[in-house]
């Protein structure tokens, strides 16, 4: 029980002792209720709140995931096979309630929805706060320092703020406060009733996200040390006992309420926990200067972004309330082993360490900062609250020190308050002095403050403001259609020009600032969102004349394709013109993408306009009375070959007008690609041809090349299947199967230019033995990647005192148990011919059974499987089997021409 201060109690009149029980039962009830009276306040403020947050990029997936389980509950047996494979795997527990409850407040429109969304969430969010207040009344037995653990759980700005937006994350963290609460009470009370509760908490918890089956796995753990150091038998059997039924209530809870486990529970099992430790989603991230695949980051990746969002004053104090755990672990270790105080403390520690360092030791795909670890919030808050316990302590020791203990308390939580009330409703974009703002414009170059795109809401309610009476027509990449209550505001019909671009600036780019004379919202000098009109009728005549001396310097030239839109080249500028566009013309956005594609490189970091997306640089038309032009400024280090584009929206999707292979520093990509399929001819018509090729950092990716290609062949899906040396450097949910499946469409790494399709798929960086891709039933093919050079001039400078053991149109070598091929002047026709190696040994019982009729080992290989080409030479080195060996029969074949030449080589016994 908390602390509270007692009742006066002192000789008074009647009158003045009922008024002193009036004052006093008021100030009782404050005290007592306190913690519920500030969880109130927060509540009524969120219903206000809900409707200010835009929409979340998992609101819709989740709502369709729950709509799946929910038919599926009320008999369509194959509504969960029309999600995504990965989605079937996410719990939907607490979005049925969400789908109950707009249900049966019969809401058709997606505004309604979305707000009765924001605030159910926001709801189950105050509901893990008070929670919060109960296990700090619990664990420090005064009021006040769990009201401090209750405004640090509310007040940190950007959890405060995915309290509302995001039904994944911010569930799971209410979730986990709640079974913390419901596991030092179970352990407290040592009752089965309060295990079997526990136990369907943690079922609970696991359906939200998998990782919840650690808290199972930390109740296991501390009930084997109650096991341990049990006196008596039945003492041991209740212990047992309890463990039992909180395994029972766990898991019987998370079948009950994961339908896709009723199915396929292993699976479920299995594929989820697979999915957290390796998720197939990968994405860029901007973190510290650098664009890095999702699962290539630094350990430290969610540490850091932790540090750099978190108050600091927080952080503070977090790190004295782990100091102080671990300070009473060193001076009482024995405490850690049972049922006490010190070892929750312990236990909180825990929670909060070790899912982050499993995530960093496993090399997890983690992205989009630390909100996948959102959950870690709830032992920290209590970690916190403990430092601060241990701060107030020392200061009331101290003369006057209860006021100035009281007034750094207040201040503390001012001055995180005070950003929480100056970034609303972007509070997700907080940042604190930790994170590189030195120079403006600097956190855009490091982080990604809008990673969400909320800002989207924002820009359009102040097109709305700026244009009063006005209906606008607004181009964003986001759907908000339906949550805005007003017409005039709407996304561009196929045939109609956009008013207004909602730009989102990320990843280094600078704001263009011709088109604005100033920016609404701005988080530590970075603009988040940009309104870039689209019509000269909307610019200003800064912007204007910038456009006009655009388009002078561009058509001072020849253009470099001529389409609908001629393309002109200025540097690294490119610049699409159409001189006499008609007014009424369908919108149109255009695209340049390197080729073969470059993740890493950098977007512009220029004034005009022209932004980033994940395959390559795009930007919407600007009108400027009948000219119709874009601009798109390439970084510097696009410098080999691009794919350019026209699209355009129609009824049936997005319509790609035309696209051109073009090279910024012949010769180019359509001169190697003519002489490699002259050496390499493709299997047939419908067959694609298939290149391995270098890139400039000396790795490895597949080519893949058609000349006449029909429109939507490009979408057809590619099947790539790569074979490591090392099964090891699989990941782990393709090691049984030996290889790692890429499934893709070439129009994800390529394109159609001038009706040719063209794909460049990059390839892993460990060592690959074999590949195999096709598409299926219609062609397929088998590569193998080159030897390193430098091992076959190792092997080529090894050979030059060795006499060859035979001599054909190779020389063949025996040498460390290898076969070597070797021919000193070698074209590129002289290894296409498949090479068979027939091994005989001196005793036939060590052969496969199925081999043993026939009386030798088949070791038929292509050239490219063992070999490869240097200094106009070509050498492949076999290893041969370990058994004693008589003789060796080889050479070349041809389908249709038998050999081409054959060698026997009489091994000495």
């Amino acid at each position: 029980m908390c602390y509270n201060p007692p009742m006066l109690n002192r000789p008074l009149s009647i009158s003045s002792r009922l008024s002193v029980i009036n004052r006093a039962a008021a100030a009782q009830f404050l005290t007592v209720r306190s913690g519920l009276l500030i969880c109130a306040l927060f509540l009524l403020a969120g219903l206000f709140q809900a409707g200010d947050y835009g929409l979340g990029p998992s609101e819709l997936p989740q709502r369709r995931i729950g709509a799946a389980n929910l038919d599926y509950i009320l008999g369509n047996a194959q509504a969960l096979e029309t999600l995504r494979r990965p989605d079937r795997y996410y719990g939907a527990v607490f979005e049925l309630p969400l789908l109950l409850a707009e249900r049966a407040l019969g809401l058709e429109d997606y505004y309604s929805i979305h707000r009765l969304r924001l605030f159910l969430t926001h709801l189950f969010f105050i509901i893990g706060a008070f929670f919060c207040y109960r296990l700090a009344c619990r664990l420090f037995n005064n009021r006040l320092i769990a009201l401090l653990a209750l405004l640090i759980f509310l007040l940190h700005p950007r959890i405060y703020a995915h309290s509302f937006f995001n039904s994944k994350d911010a569930p799971f963290l209410s979730m986990f406060i709640i079974a913390l609460y419901l596991l030092e009470r179970a352990f407290r009370r040592d009752t089965m009733a309060a295990f079997v509760l526990l136990g369907i908490a943690v079922g609970l918890l696991t359906n939200l996200r998998i990782m919840g089956i650690g808290l199972l796995a930390a109740v296991l753990a501390m009930r084997g040390l109650d096991f341990l150091y049990a006196g008596t038998g039945p003492e041991r059997k209740r212990i047992l006992l309890t463990a039992g039924l909180f395994i029972m209530a766990a898991g019987l809870t998370l079948y009950l309420v994961t339908p896709y486990a009723w199915l396929h529970p292993v699976d479920y099992l299995t594929a989820n926990l697979n999915l957290t430790v390796d998720h197939p989603h990968i994405k860029l991230q901007l973190f510290q200067g650098a664009l890095i695949p999702s699962d290539r980051l630094p350990p430290h990746y969610a540490a850091t972004w932790f540090g750099i969002t978190t108050p600091p004053l927080l952080l503070l104090l977090g790190g004295l309330g782990a100091a102080v755990v671990v300070a009473r672990g060193i001076g009482r270790p024995g405490a850690l082993f049972r049922n006490t105080r010190i070892r929750f403390g312990g236990l909180l520690l825990a929670c909060f360490l070790l899912p982050p360092l499993a995530a960093a030791l496993l090399g997890s795909n983690q992205y989009e900062g630390w909100r996948h670890f959102y959950f870690l919030y709830a032992p920290f808050c209590l970690l916190a609250a403990l430092g601060g316990a241990w701060l107030l302590a020392g200061l009331v020791r101290q003369r006057r020190g209860p006021a100035a203990a009281y007034g750094l308390a207040g201040l503390g939580l001012g001055l995180i308050l005070l950003p929480i009330a100056q970034l609303y409703p972007l509070q997700y974009g907080y940042f604190n002095f930790l994170a590189d703002r030195a120079a403006p414009e600097r956190l855009r170059t490091q982080y990604d403050p809008d990673y969400l795109r909320l800002a989207y809401l924002e820009g359009l309610e102040y097109l709305r403001e700026r244009h009063p009476g006005e209906t606008l027509t607004v181009r964003t990449r986001v759907r908000y259609s339906d949550l805005l209550p007003t017409e005039r505001l709407r996304p561009p019909d196929p045939g109609r020009r956009a008013d207004y671009e909602l730009v989102h600036l990320q990843e280094g780019q600078q704001p263009d600032w011709v088109f604005n004379a100033a920016y609404r919202f701005r988080l530590y000098n970075n603009t988040l969102l940009v309104a870039r009109p689209l019509d000269s009728s909307r610019m200003t005549p800064a912007a204007i004349a910038a456009y006009q001396e655009i388009y002078n310097q561009a058509v001072d030239g020849e253009p470099i394709i001529r389409a609908d839109y001629k393309v002109y080249r200025h540097g690294q500028r490119l610049t699409f013109v159409k001189e006499n566009c008609p007014p009424e013309s369908p919108d149109a956005w255009f695209s340049v993408k390197p080729f073969p594609p470059e993740p890493e490189l950098r977007p512009p970091n220029v004034l005009t306009a022209g932004y980033h997306f994940p395959e390559g640089f795009s930007n919407h038309r600007v009108q400027l009375g009948s000219l119709c032009l874009a601009v798109i400024q390439l970084p510097a280090a696009v410098r080999g070959d691009i794919i350019l584009s026209q699209r355009h929206p129609g009824q049936a999707g997005t319509i790609v007008a035309w696209e051109e292979l073009y090279s910024l520093e012949p010769p180019g990509m359509r001169e190697r690609l003519a002489r490699w399929q002259q050496e390499q001819p493709s299997a047939g018509s419908e067959a694609f041809t298939v290149f391995l090729d270098r890139d400039a950092a000396g790795g490895y990716r597949l080519l893949y090349a058609k000349s006449d290609c029909a429109q939507g062949e490009d979408a057809i899906p590619i099947t790539l299947h790569i074979y490591p040396v090392n099964r090891a450097d699989l990941p782990e949910r393709h090691r049984d199967a030996g290889f790692d499946n890429r499934d893709f469409s070439l129009g994800q790494y390529g394109g159609r230019p001038g009706g040719e399709c063209l794909a460049a798929y990059p390839l892993p960086d460990y060592p690959i033995v074999a590949l195999y891709t096709g598409q299926a039933g219609v062609w397929e093919t088998n590569l193998y990647p080159p030897a390193d050079p430098e091992f076959l001039r190792a092997t080529y400078a090894a050979l030059s005192d060795i006499q060859p053991a035979a001599n054909s149109d190779f020389d063949l070598y025996i040498q460390d148990n290898r076969l070597i091929y070797l021919r000193e002047t070698c074209a590129a026709a002289d290894t296409t011919a498949g090479f068979f190696l027939h091994i005989l040994p001196a005793d036939v019982a060590v052969l496969p059974q199925e081999r043993q009729a026939a009386g030798f080992a088949n070791l038929d290989f292509a050239f490219g499987r063992w070999g490869g080409s240097f200094d106009g030479k070509c050498l492949a080195a076999i290893p041969l089997p370990d058994y004693p060996i008589k003789e060796i029969r080889t050479g070349q074949f041809q389908a249709g021409r038998g050999e081409v030449w054959a060698a026997e080589l009489v091994i000495d016994p």
